[in-house]
């Protein structure tokens, strides 16, 4: 399992264009407190995708955040990324394990507790807990497990595998932060509270800060 510091993931989504360049957006959440920067799209093509990520990994060369690609293995392979984030619905953990090599980042959603116990089981660095809370930036059948929630599963999946890093997922802001955190996160993934702040490098800053105050580690 490499180590991952889980303490502030900073998606970039298609959806964010009409705010700016996203390797721009994501090289100022980098340089501003963001310790993983995600890359999702649902809309463009593979080969958009394939080309924002070599652009976002560009973006952040020098910086020493990582770059993730949310769902697509094969993009993650062509655009240099470090690792990916997968869903239950994705490219098994084994298999991208395979395909990407032991160094690389993978990342694991966590809705349920089948969910907790494919992710004990799975050659994961770290899983995602979400939704948390209530958020508009996807669509999600599943209902938010809410803080309550989260705490079982982070317990269940702390009790086989102690090492892995847990974070919190959907409707977080600098005040859910540190609930998530307190409620046991290594830290959170955020999109709009990011964003779509009017100052999106001081936003970061104040997530990163809220997560640092309330205990959250690399």
């Amino acid at each position: 399992m490499n180590k991952v510091d889980y303490r502030l993931n900073a998606i970039i989504d298609g959806s964010l264009r009409p705010v700016g360049k996203l390797a721009a957006l994501a090289g100022i959440a980098a340089r501003n407190g963001a310790t993983i920067i995600q890359y999702r799209d649902k809309d463009a093509s593979t080969r958009q995708m394939i080309a924002e990520a070599e652009a976002i990994r560009a973006a952040l060369a020098g910086v020493g955040v990582p770059l993730l690609v949310n769902d697509r293995v094969d993009v993650a392979l062509a655009g240099g990324a470090d690792g990916v984030h997968l869903g239950r619905d994705d490219m098994s953990a084994e298999t991208a394990r395979r395909l990407l090599g032991p160094d690389a980042i993978i990342g694991l959603t966590v809705k349920n507790e089948a969910d907790a116990d494919a992710a004990i089981a799975a050659p994961i660095d770290y899983a995602c807990i979400g939704g948390v809370f209530e958020t508009l930036s996807k669509k999600n059948p599943d209902a938010p497990v809410g803080l309550d929630g989260f705490r079982t599963l982070r317990a269940r999946m702390r009790a086989a595998k102690p090492g892995l890093p847990v974070g919190a997922i959907a409707g977080i802001d600098t005040v859910r932060a540190g609930e998530a955190v307190r409620a046991g996160a290594s830290g959170v993934a955020v999109i709009s509270a990011i964003f779509r702040a009017d100052d999106i490098a001081a936003a970061t800053r104040e997530l990163r800060a809220a997560v640092d105050d309330a205990g959250g580690r690399p």
